[in-house]
């Protein structure tokens, strides 16, 4: 049965390239998931964009002497070319300066705002006193008052998991320049988390089959629920639609909260380019639709508290009660599937502190295959991760290289060499239709483990049949089966309708080598569909031009299912699938990310 399902993907900041830590928790996990959902025959609609708006920006700005547009046109396209290289299959992948995403951001206020869900007050602010410029809270660190922890942020504590206030932290100072903020009065307008106590404590209360790490984080979340600044003394956000406030110039959205909205507006803006303006509510009014949402676990706060307290309040459905907004009763995300950290030398991945890997140089080199192999069979998905170049050289060579291309080029030169075409079984003995059982039977496993984003156990499951079919071509020995011909050709058949459907198995891990094993098997066409940087006029903005990803994906020919290979399909002389890596890159990693020794 065919279902609608939303893939949420979590907003990578436009001041910057990206790094592969920001990958592993967002760009491969998202598009496994989506690339399996395809082939199970699901609706899929995957979104995401870069988020513009706020600090990191205009500091960026300032760094680069650009303007925040120019930074983020900068950056927009930067990310959007790395991750189509990844292969992540958008259908839409825009951006938080669109006319469309103001539009959207600003209804969903205004909804918050008629069901009384929204409250001005005073409140203290963090300046730079350097600068003169409002510090958001993730710009500033210091002690947590609560556990202690050195490297608390403004807004939350990493470490014990509560929210907090920048002015509470002791020995506050500006992640920008270490300067100590001054904090002085201001008027925001603030979510009134509070009120959403009951009604979110219940839904989470039903979502007990979440990632543990996402369950043990949202376990408090309702007990120390505080009102919220949804507004920032900010000149570059989305302008807020109210009097008193519009005509303010130094007054807009926090980041935070129109980047959360995306997820909402980008599937609006996804259904007016594609003719059908209101095709968007079969995943946001469609009960029966399944909304999956992933980060980083640095996020889960915004997504499991921030983001349904929003969507309550516009479909009126808070402890306050009120009336569904402009776009009905919006769905609530099903499930929060959140990733650990990626470290390199048991840090975290960051750019400021020069423990980086970025995604274009690591691309260029290595190619997206074997990064989203090692993110998906050793990547943080439930807990922190340290990236060395010595495991993910093993992980290379070993079981990409050694196993899984190793298999598709003895089966297919074989076959190729000794009949030139995909041979004909000739009376299956009990080892090759177990083998092939095996394979058909990890399809219900492999989909059980990715449909609820378990990518570790269901690209390890995968491999499992590779290993066995590698094993059983060792067992039957067909190279010495010159003999007995129709025996040989029925080992070789039977490795051959493995290999297709572990190539299958394998897609949504390894899109792009899928493609040149379908071809190596003697298919054409498009088995494993990539993304598309296009570039379009802004639909509400005169003269803009937004470079978006996107694609048509219906054409592929992958499916979640085993077929049958074709007998007598002519094959060539394969080429090798995966090059296998010098070992001492293990040691030294390469020129542009250099192992450094304590």
């Amino acid at each position: 049965m065919s279902i609608p399902v939303l893939t949420a993907v979590a907003w990578p900041y436009a001041n910057g390239p990206r790094h592969i830590g920001h990958v592993s928790g967002i760009g491969v996990p998202s598009d496994v998931f989506s690339r399996y959902m395809r082939m199970a025959g699901n609706r899929v609609l995957m979104v995401s964009g870069s988020d513009e708006h706020g600090t990191p920006i205009l500091v960026q700005a300032d760094k680069e002497g650009l303007t925040p547009q120019q930074t983020a046109d900068k950056y927009h396209r930067v990310i959007s070319e790395d991750l189509r290289g990844l292969g992540v299959t958008y259908d839409l992948y825009t951006r938080t300066t669109t006319g469309n995403h103001y539009e959207v951001v600003q209804q969903i206020f205004l909804a918050l705002h008629r069901n009384g869900y929204v409250q001005a007050r005073k409140t203290t602010g963090a300046v730079s006193p350097s600068t003169g410029r409002t510090l958001p809270d993730r710009y500033i660190e210091g002690t947590c008052p609560i556990c202690g922890y050195d490297g608390a942020r403004g807004d939350q504590c990493d470490n014990c998991g509560n929210q907090l206030d920048a002015a509470d932290l002791r020995n506050p100072r500006s992640r920008i320049n270490g300067e100590t903020p001054k904090f002085v009065e201001t008027e925001h307008l603030f979510l009134d988390l509070p009120a959403f106590t009951r009604t979110l404590g219940e839904w989470l209360s039903t979502k007990t089959d979440w990632r543990p790490n996402v369950l043990n984080f949202t376990r408090n979340l309702v007990e120390d629920m505080r009102p919220r600044p949804i507004t920032r003394d900010l000149d570059w956000g989305v302008p807020i639609p109210l009097d008193g406030w519009r005509d303010q110039p130094l007054k807009r959205f926090y980041v935070w909260f129109d980047a959360v909205i995306g997820y909402f507006s980008a599937s609006v803006e996804w259904a007016r380019r594609s003719g059908d303006p209101d095709a968007w509510q079969q995943w946001w009014n469609d009960p029966d639709a399944q909304v999956v949402h992933f980060m980083g676990k640095d996020n889960i706060t915004f997504h499991a508290q921030i983001w349904p307290a929003l969507l309550l309040g516009h479909n009126g459905a808070g402890d306050l009660g009120g009336k569904p907004g402009p776009y009905g009763t919006l769905n609530l995300p099903t499930e929060i599937a959140s990733s650990e950290f990626l470290t390199m030398s048991g840090s975290k991945f960051s750019t400021s502190r020069g423990t980086v890997i970025y995604l274009n140089d690591f691309l260029r080199e290595f190619g997206p295959d074997t990064l989203r192999y090692f993110i998906s069979a050793a990547g943080p998905e439930t807990q922190d991760v340290d990236f060395t170049w010595e495991e993910f050289v093993r992980r290379i060579n070993f079981e990409l290289a050694n196993e899984w291309g190793n298999l598709v080029n003895r089966s297919v030169s074989m076959a190729h060499k000794n009949v030139g075409a995909v041979p004909a079984p000739v009376a299956p003995t009990e080892a090759d239709e177990e083998l092939k059982k095996l394979a058909r039977d990890a399809f219900t496993t492999v989909g059980q483990h990715l449909s609820r984003s378990r990518f570790r156990a269901g690209i390890s499951e995968a491999m499992r049949v590779v290993s066995a079919a590698n094993k059983y071509i060792s067992d039957q020995e067909p190279w010495k089966r010159k003999d007995d011909p129709e025996r040989r050709d029925t080992i070789l058949h039977t490795a051959l309708q493995v290999v297709q459907d572990a190539n299958t198995l394998l897609t949504p891990f390894l899109p792009h080598s899928a493609q040149k094993v379908h071809e190596q098997l003697g298919a054409t066409g498009v088995w494993a569909s990539q993304p598309e940087l296009r570039e379009v006029d802004d639909l509400d903005i005169a003269g803009k031009v937004n470079p978006i990803l996107t694609g048509d994906y219906t054409a592929e020919q992958a499916k979640w299912e085993s077929t049958p290979i074709e007998v007598g399909r002519p094959l060539a002389k394969p080429t090798p699938l995966f090059a296998k890596l010098d070992p001492e890159l293990g040691e030294t990693g390469p020129e542009w990310a250099p192992v450094v020794r304590s």
